[in-house]
């Protein structure tokens, strides 16, 4: 997915109280469909205690207003109900998989790479738990807590790990790709991490998480769209499945926030106001295959010309986010708060700006290809 850059402006304080100051890995920040990087100081376990016993307060609700938003083992899909049933007759299996074959084969190369890379950014489901349980106040403290909190961050991961074991079992059987790069990459980004700097602080976490599981939905949902266009309906159910699964987890970290606005308006908009300024970035941008050090700039610029996911996406994501938490109606605001509700109800349209600026500068460039180590170094146009 692709993510632009929001203006480079320094957000409120936001009550920091306990912080530590290191050099991270360089953090991806695409600005129109080229990539620089930048070192930023990390800051953790921003949120005061107050906030804490705030979000801690918060485990009888989240038992009755978003564990439902989960669904049981056994009424959920599994990857196994979307592909070949390997434990049929041999000649059955091996039909069905031929089948597959021949309608993935009418899937165009830069239509595999934007696949692949949403695919290996499901695989790196390991670093978002993580991420999850570093958030002060809903962390799982012994790996098995009985909290609502905890509940729902394992019982989430459990329903995401179903997404890319989905897509890698299509990918694998469809014999197009060259899967030793593909788990190569995501080994690297599972152990590169990843690092939304939400500085273990759930008020930021949750507006990231928020906005992350919309651009999914939005991803997937297109990607269903083209391999539908293209004739690969088996791949535009998979896809599509995904999408749906994606837009009820986006429904439940909105509800959240939209529940810290109601308890704590100011200290809920500052968090919205700063995650927006540091800008939302996919939280694949650390993918690596080894040979291509730019391949999440890459991977999103096919992205981006596909239409699978824009820089008009992530201002429409905004703009949604802005109506469903009716940001323009808050009251009882600070002064602070008040800025802050002035910045991100107006960052929409800046974006767009932008966004038609690096339009125009990209169709003054030439266009040129990049090879994808992913489908056996083929050369794919930006």
């Amino acid at each position: 997915m692709l993510c632009i850059s929001s203006p480079a402006l320094r957000c409120p304080s936001f009550g920091k109280t306990k912080t530590q100051h290191h050099h991270i890995l360089p953090r991806a920040i695409v600005t129109g469909l080229q990539v620089t990087t930048n070192h930023h100081h990390a800051i953790i376990h921003s949120m005061p205690s107050e906030k804490v016993e705030i979000i801690k307060s918060l485990e009888p609700w989240v038992a009755q207003s978003i564990l439902p938003f989960l669904k049981p083992t056994d009424e959920s899909w599994q990857p196994s109900d979307f592909l070949p049933n390997s434990s049929q007759p041999f000649d059955q299996f091996i039909t069905e998989v031929q089948t597959l074959r021949d309608w993935s084969a009418m899937l165009p190369d830069d239509y595999l790479v934007v696949l692949i890379g949403n695919m290996i950014t499901e695989e790196a489901l390991p670093s978002y738990e993580t991420q999850l349980n570093t958030y002060d106040g809903i962390r799982d403290e012994t790996g098995a807590d009985t909290s609502p909190w905890a509940t729902w961050t394992r019982a989430w991961t459990a329903e995401e790990n179903r997404h890319g074991d989905l897509l890698r079992t299509y990918l694998y059987l469809s014999g197009r790709v060259d899967m030793l790069m593909i788990e190569r990459t995501i080994q690297n980004l599972i152990a590169s991490g990843m690092d939304p700097e939400a500085e273990n602080n759930p008020y930021l976490g949750f507006v990231y998480t928020s906005f992350q599981e919309s651009a999914t939905f939005v991803s997937h949902g297109n990607t269903a769209r083209i391999a539908k266009e293209k004739g690969d309906l088996v791949l535009a159910r998979i896809c599509g499945i995904i999408a749906s699964d994606e837009k009820r987890h986006e429904k439940a970290y909105i509800k959240i926030v939209e529940k810290l606005l109601e308890v704590d308006t100011t200290t809920a908009m500052l968090a919205i106001a700063d995650m927006m300024r540091k800008r939302i970035t996919m939280p694949a941008y650390l993918m690596n295959d080894g040979h291509d050090a730019s391949l999440f700039s890459h991977y999103s610029a096919v992205s981006h010309r596909l239409g699978v996911y824009t820089a008009g996406d992530y201002a429409n994501i905004l703009e949604f986010l802005v109506q469903r938490w009716r940001l323009e109606k808050l009251e009882a605001l600070t002064s602070e708060g008040r800025r802050a509700q002035e910045y991100v109800c107006g960052l929409a349209p800046r974006i767009r700006k932008l966004q038609e600026r690096s339009h125009e500068r990209a169709q003054k460039m030439k266009q040129h290809g990049v090879k994808f180590s992913w489908i056996f170094n083929k050369k794919v146009m930006l």
